[in-house]
């Protein structure tokens, strides 16, 4: 990813944790947020089974990706969203399209 991210800028990564991402790639992180009985709904509906619905739910609530987040890159680009709801998620995409024009 070094030669595409690192040189032009202008690209939105999605992954599940951050810590070994370069700070100089990003301007922007967010970190999507639900709430734990959302969370336990979609991994159901995924078919996750227990174990990873577990590790799913305590993660969350431990709040372990938004705090290696604010670790590994400066505080004031990481930014929690809440995504419990289809309107929630549309208007992270508003948002999210806001923030790509000011750029």
């Amino acid at each position: 990813m070094e030669p595409m991210v690192g040189s032009e800028g202008g690209f939105i990564v999605d992954f599940h944790s951050c810590d070994f991402f370069p700070e100089r790639w990003f301007d922007l992180v967010l970190v999507l947020r639900a709430r734990t009985d959302v969370l336990y709904d979609r991994l159901v509906i995924r078919g996750y089974n227990e174990k990873k619905r577990t590790e799913n739910i305590e993660c969350e609530i431990m709040m372990v990706v938004l705090e290696e987040a604010k670790e590994s890159y400066e505080e004031e680009i990481v930014h929690e969203v809440q995504s419990n709801s289809i309107e929630e998620m549309d208007a992270n995409v508003k948002r999210i399209e806001q923030w790509i024009q000011q750029w």
